[in-house]
């Protein structure tokens, strides 16, 4: 409540305290009246005698009473005028509190700075500051005590005082000076006016003054406005295109710089109003217009056209609702020069699909075929021409159509699809395959149509269906082997050299099994170099093709080309690998070094593969020195890993370490789908892997945790797991510890953009030859390398590295395979490169060879050894690494 209001309840009270005093004064009058009334009439009653039937003791009696009864009325009477004086003495202080409370409400309103008036119940006025009346007088209006509100705006409105008034209106009369109104008087004075109600109906009115808070807003607004103006203009100047707007006279009014600088006229030279059909007369560039017409008469609002000097316009004009429009000018050249390069880039990827030996399609929402490569086309026997454009069901037979129906309609959906079918080739024979159906989405999310990879894998299953066929005749075998046993055990006295030929023969279809399966072995390790070096090569070629600029469609295309591969070198390698395990030839190269070098690395590789999953990783370093092959270690990690993002879903992966007195455990958390306690055993045998609902993370033969128990076992560590279906699993790996070495000076990792740019940086304009005995790995890297801006020079042999010599000068790399023509070597080769050529730039040596022996020949020369298939990412990495 304000200091006005709480002044005016003030003296309401006091008024209501005088007025209660002597009303009760009145009362008290009036009582005592009436007793002196009774008193006399009792006088006269005992003064008059005792009556004829009352004895003059009872009137004796009677009157003694009555005496009483006067003397206590007297006593009241008496107490009553005491608190009448007690009373008048209150009134008269309260009175003067009340002209003091008064005189201090006179002075508070008058210290106001603003219009202050009082009015009471009635609407009448009661007080007002001098400042009120100053503003009323000096308008004309004459203030006096007891005016009514509405006799106040009346003589406003009379002498036409208020111009106009902003605001909501409150007030019950009808007033339009409310609570919270702003009004702009007829001198061009703003008041704001503000009224408030006392607790016993009067009214509480301020008027103050805010001209020259409303002329500070209007500077504020106009400064506004022209930033705002500025703004726009620069904003326009700063378009990649040029703007024009023309209004509906067709006269320019707004352009920028890109305008001018595109139709070749300075921009100080445009002037505003002037005609937009003479100004781009004098211009190579069309007026083009809403009003333009084509050769057919339609409206014509974009087109594209070529100017002299070879640039290319885009010209599209805007018409707006109030008949002006507005021409944009767009330098397409470049775009113009990249559509020209995406085709000839759609030819080399066709190129390279059709030398692809997997299956690829591409069928619409329509289910029509829009894609196809020459082996999808020559396994089915079908023309391209005759293919493309057609309905499925105009191209597979029914009955395997409605095979294939189901997985459709999931791929439809949106969802992939991975699955194993038999399906007929050209030669009617029914081979078995794995089909990969991938949805692709357009940019709102809908589907668009599904991508169709096909592996062939009759042959692996026809392997696997003969290995089976041969246990299980070689189980028959020794159950056979058993029972004659058996029979020999009965007649061991009689038949004892019987029995020893029979153990004999046992012993010798034994060793053949073992030799059989022992050859198969070998045979896989000591081809892994003719089996990885195609896939090496298309492996390079997709990556090539992804550092270019691609169509959206077709850069999905390429990207599930080397999903595809990527699967297919997965599993060529997990085969190599358990196939190298089996026959011995991997041999552990048993090193110290520090474990929180080699988290470092794994956390580096898979914090960017998780967070695609939308994953948390986190992962927590040591400082313990472990004693272990590094390689093979970590093998056995990057499978723990890859497996926790393979069957995770949601939630976080964890890499960490934790010290026990045998060694150091390293340990893979993660919140996945688990592993029942039954199948802890059976995930670490070949072929035998977690089931999961989502088809598309089912991927894999189940080699993996077969791979980490046979790289343990050579290593001599222990691996365990500890699994709860539906909350995650840990897989761990105790390591022993070992010796610290002499610390090396390492710069620390950077892992910045700013830091990437640079590292790109390092690999622009440098000279790398690339030594390869086969043609198509050279014209696969030299594809890669000058994507990232190498200069590249690639020789199949000694003999072209010295034809091109003049070429090498200022060379920054050598990359070499090791396996080169007429059993040399890629070693051989380089130390002539450097003792005849005299070129000492760092060597990369690139191998299908794991053999421990050529590790520590290729580390003694000081090179640096990458084993095939070559990752594009890692190679990038060590280029930079070796140059830097």
């Amino acid at each position: 409540m304000s200091s006005a209001e709480v002044e005016s309840l003030t003296g309401v009270k006091a008024a209501s305290s005088a007025a209660a005093l002597q009303q009760e004064l009145e009362q008290l009058r009036e009582d005592n009246r009436r007793l002196r009334k009774i008193n006399q009439a009792l006088m006269e009653r005992v003064e008059s005698g005792p009556s004829r039937s009352e004895g003059a003791y009872g009137s004796f009696e009677h009157a003694v009473f009555l005496a009483e009864q006067v003397r206590d009325r007297t006593d009241a009477l008496n107490s009553a005028l005491e608190e009448i004086k007690l009373s008048n003495q209150a009134l008269k202080q309260a009175n003067a509190e009340a002209q003091v409370a008064h005189q201090n409400l006179q002075e508070a309103i008058e210290s106001i700075s603003d219009g202050f008036v009082l009015y009471d119940r009635n609407r009448r006025l009661l007080l007002a500051n001098s400042n009120f009346k100053t503003f009323w007088e000096a308008s004309g209006v004459k203030i006096r005590p007891g005016m009514h509100y509405e006799e106040v705006l009346a003589l406003a409105k009379k002498r036409r005082l208020i111009e106009r008034y902003y605001g909501d209106d409150i007030d019950t009369g009808g007033s339009p000076l409310g609570d919270g109104k702003v009004v702009r008087m007829r001198g061009g004075s703003w008041m704001q006016v503000s009224q408030r109600q006392t607790g016993d109906g009067g009214l509480v009115v301020l008027y103050k003054d805010i001209s020259a808070l409303i002329e500070n807003e209007r500077a504020l607004r106009e400064r506004a406005l022209a930033n705002k103006s500025k703004v726009l203009q620069h904003t326009l100047d700063n378009l990649s295109q040029g703007v024009v707007l023309v209004n509906r006279q067709n006269q320019v009014e707004a352009w920028n710089r890109h305008f001018s600088q595109l139709i070749g006229v300075e921009f100080d030279d445009i002037r505003a109003g002037e005609s937009f059909s003479i100004l781009m007369v004098d211009t190579e560039v069309s007026d083009l217009n809403p009003a333009s017409r084509d050769e057919r008469g339609q409206p014509r609002l974009r087109l594209e056209q070529e100017l002299s000097d070879g640039r290319i316009l885009e010209i599209c004009s805007h018409p707006l609702p109030s008949g002006e429009f507005v021409n944009t000018y767009t330098d397409i050249t470049e775009r113009s020069r990249a559509v020209l390069a995406l085709e000839r880039s759609e030819q080399r990827i066709r190129l390279i699909t059709d030398a692809v030996p997997a299956l690829i399609a591409y069928v619409d929402k329509q289910l029509r075929f829009e894609f196809t490569n020459r082996a999808y086309e020559d396994w089915y026997g079908w023309e391209r021409d005759d293919i493309l454009g057609q309905q499925l069901d105009q191209v597979l037979p029914p009955p395997q159509l409605a095979k294939l129906q189901p997985y459709i309609e999931k791929a439809l959906a949106g969802e992939q699809v991975r699955f194993e079918i038999a399906d007929p080739s050209i030669d009617g024979e029914d081979r078995y395959v794995i089909k990969n159906y991938r949805p692709q989405h357009d940019a709102d999310g809908r589907v668009q149509g599904f991508y169709v990879l096909v592996h062939d894998i009759t042959e692996q299953r026809r392997s696997a269906e003969a290995l089976a066929q041969s246990h299980q005749l070689l189980e028959q075998r020794v159950e056979e082997r058993t029972i004659e046993l058996t029979e020999v055990n009965h007649q061991l006295i009689q038949e004892i050299e019987e029995r020893r030929l029979i153990e004999k023969r046992l012993l010798e279809a034994k060793k053949e099994a073992e030799q059989a399966n022992q050859s198969k072995t070998k045979f896989l390790a000591a081809a892994s170099h003719d089996l990885l070096q195609p896939m090496n090569a298309a492996r390079l070629f997709s990556a090539s093709l992804l550092e270019h600029r691609l169509e959206d469609k077709t850069r999905a295309l390429v990207q599930s080309l080397n999903y595809s591969l990527e699967d297919v070198e997965t599993l060529l390698a997990a085969l190599v690998d358990i196939s190298k395990l089996d026959a011995g030839v991997v041999k552990p190269d048993v090193t110290a070094f520090s474990a929180n070098d080699l988290l470092t690395n794994l956390a580096n590789e898979y914090q960017t593969l998780a967070a695609q999953s939308t994953l948390r990783f986190d992962w927590i370093g040591s400082s313990a020195v472990i004693n272990t092959d590094s390689q093979l270690l970590a093998r056995i990690l990057r499978n723990f890993l890859s497996n926790a993002l393979r069957y995770t879903e949601q939630g976080r992966i964890l890499l960490g370490c934790r010290r026990c007195r045998e060694g150091l455990s390293i340990e893979v958390w993660d919140t996945g789908i688990g592993i029942a306690a039954d199948k802890l055993e059976d995930i670490f045998v070949e072929f035998n892997r977690v089931r999961h609902n989502n088809s598309a993370q089912d991927k894999g033969l189940g080699l993996g945790l077969a791979i980490v128990d046979k790289m343990s076992r050579i290593l001599g560590h222990h691996v365990s797991v500890r699994s709860t279906p539906g909350r995650g699993s840990c897989f761990s790996v105790l390591v022993p510890y070992g010796e610290p070495a002499a610390p090396e000076l390492r710069s620390p990792p950077l892992q910045s953009a700013h830091w990437q740019q640079l590292a790109d940086q390092q690999l622009r304009h440098r000279r790398v030859l690339v030594l390869d005995n086969d043609h198509a790995i050279c014209e696969a890297m030299q594809l890669l390398l000058e994507g990232w801006g190498c200069e590249t020079i690639t020789a199949l042999g000694y003999d072209e590295v010295v034809a091109q010599r003049q070429e090498l000068s200022g060379l920054d790399l050598v990359i070499a395979d090791y396996h080169l023509d007429d059993n040399r070597t890629g070693l051989e080769a380089v130390a002539r490169i450097r003792s005849e050529l005299q070129l000492m730039a760092p060597v990369l040596m690139i191998t299908a060879n794991y053999s421990n022996d050529l590790k520590q020949q290729v580390r003694a020369l000081g090179y640096r050894l990458m084993n095939k298939p070559v990752k594009p990412a890692k190679l990038k990495a060590v280029m930079q690494h070796l140059i830097g």
